[in-house]
This record gives C-alpha cells, sequence and structure tokens, in this order.
C-alpha cells in the first residue's frame, strides 16, 4: 500500500478499490466514424483551431 494512502480511513480506501474496479471495467465509448473531418490531432482537445497558419481559440 502506499504510504499516501496508510492514513486513510476504511471508508476511503473502499471507495478508492471501487473506483479502481469501475476504471478497469470501463469500456471506451463506441463513436461514429468521423466523415470530412480534418486531419491531424484533435483540435477541441488542443483549445484551438488551426487551419492555414492561423490559430483561433473557441
Amino acid at each position: 500500500m502506499d504510504s499516501d494512502k496508510q492514513d486513510l480511513p476504511p471508508a476511503a480506501l473502499r471507495a478508492l478499490a471501487e473506483a479502481e474496479e469501475r476504471r478497469r471495467v470501463a469500456k471506451e465509448p463506441e463513436l461514429p466514424k468521423e466523415l470530412g473531418g480534418r486531419k491531424g490531432p484533435e483540435p477541441v482537445r488542443y483549445g484551438d483551431w488551426e487551419k492555414k497558419g492561423i490559430a483561433v481559440d473557441f
């Protein structure tokens, strides 16, 4: 057990274990294939769009 978790109450340890189990069994969402989308990294993920050398925050 991590030294950070040694001083947590039992309820907190249970909650952490339950959360870890949920993350372990969670599946990636099935997203539809994008048609006609841009190439490269997802612009929304990086906080701006860049097209023809111009970055536009939104």
